[in-house]
């Protein structure tokens, strides 16, 4: 046999190595507005070429450009800003609660604010929310006490989940906040099924999930993407394309071969790919595919293409992976810092005011976590045995009531 015939593999290589110089010379940047915003009601295959491009709002002077610059006022976009510095603090207080000893688990959103702010602010309150483990984001745009979530990282007294799920993996009724799962996928046939369910019962509402790239390769992603295909649910499909899985980059998910909203194409759903770190863009982006759930035209796949900052968890190490100074070049840049730029340019912020407001909202949290301390930590004696049936039985059965009397409880 001819050496030049055998067969070989391809096995995907991330883009550097750690104490290698990141490199993002081969990175399709285009300018921010240069994309039309087509009809809410197009056919998905007049929209194949937005799967493949990148929907920007913000140059890099942060003004907003082209036909998909949203009309948001000053105090809304003020808003946003809070809601991801709000968010960004949030999560650096409880990275130092675990490393105390306080928790055992805890997922920062560093560098992805924008994605779950922007959205929550582009769905409307009774919608819906399937989302995985780094959309805090989310409830925290929709007003949600941090004492609550804090609460519930703890683990402690007042969590309304009652210790039975890992730090992080809040559940909100009240908010549209679906459970999180730590079994990745799993919201994406759900929100499919709660939209479905809404349309069939003639309500208004729409439902929106969110999966990281990494679980595009899971069956439940394709699943939902033929359901939703096929009887044209009012659902928007979020996928957090942060270019990293826990310890892999997104070419082992299939990032190299095509982008992640052209998985959408092959199941008639329009897929549209959005700079994650370009809060005008994300929101205007959102707000379409809304609105085209809510006309019946049924669901979108969204990439939201940004990076994941900092580790993927508290259990992981980054710097085993990739190099320790690729997210501070990455270029598009820092979400918070593009809006605050953007409010400055239109005369309706300031660095004081910046300044000003990242203190008060420290203060903001520091006082919630005083609260929520008082409650209990990972290092307080655990809650009563006698409450570990509560909820999990309508009524406790008589030899479960026995076992607990026996132990005393």
């Amino acid at each position: 046999m001819n050496p030049s015939q055998r067969l070989s593999l391809h096995i995907p290589e991330p883009p550097a190595r750690p104490g290698e110089e990141p490199d993002y010379s081969a990175m399709r940047i285009p300018p921010a507005g240069g994309l039309e915003r087509p009809p809410v009601d197009a056919a998905a295959t007049a929209l194949h070429g937005y799967a493949d491009a990148l929907i920007r709002v913000l140059d890099d002077s942060g003004a907003a450009c082209g036909e998909w610059a949203p009309q948001i006022d000053p105090q809304t976009l003020r808003d946003g800003l809070r809601a991801m510095m709000l968010t960004r603090i949030f999560d650096d207080r409880m990275l130092r609660m675990q490393r105390q000893g306080k928790t055992s688990f805890y997922v920062k959103s560093t560098g992805e604010e924008a994605v779950a702010v922007a959205q929550a602010f582009a769905l409307d309150d009774g919608d819906m929310l399937f989302p995985s483990y780094r959309q805090q984001g989310l409830l925290i745009a929709r007003g949600h006490s941090l004492v609550d979530m804090m609460c519930q990282v703890f683990n402690n007294t007042r969590d309304r989940l009652k210790g039975r799920q890992l730090p992080i993996m809040y559940s909100v009724r009240e908010k549209g906040f679906f459970s999180i799962s730590g079994n990745l996928g799993t919201q994406y046939p759900q929100a499919v099924g709660w939209a479905m369910a809404s349309a069939m019962k003639g309500d208004t509402r729409i439902a929106a999930s969110w999966v990281g790239e990494g679980t595009t390769a899971e069956p439940d992603f394709h699943h939902a993407l033929t359901f939703a295909s096929v009887y044209q649910a009012p659902v928007v499909l979020n996928v957090v394309n942060n270019q990293y899985a826990i310890s892999s980059f997104q070419g082992f998910a299939g990032g190299e071969r095509a982008t992640f909203a052209a998985r959408a194409i092959g199941y008639g759903i329009p897929g549209m790919r959005v700079d994650g770190n370009d809060f005008l863009a994300v929101y205007a982006v959102t707000r379409w595919a809304a609105e085209r759930a809510r006309r019946n035209c049924g669901p979108t796949l969204i990439e939201l293409f940004t990076y994941r900052a900092d580790a993927h968890s508290t259990s992981d190490d980054p710097t085993a992976y990739r190099p320790s100074s690729e997210g501070a070049r990455w270029p598009l840049g820092d979400p918070i810092e593009r809006l605050k730029q953007h409010l400055v340019g239109l005369g309706q912020w300031s660095e004081a005011q910046h300044t000003g407001l990242a203190a008060e909202l420290d203060a903001k949290v520091k006082a919630d976590l005083k609260e929520a301390e008082s409650y209990g930590t990972l290092s307080t004696p655990p809650d009563s045995p006698r409450s570990m049936f509560e909820d999990v039985f309508k009524d406790v059965p008589p030899h479960l009531v026995r076992q607990r009397q026996e132990m005393g409880y």
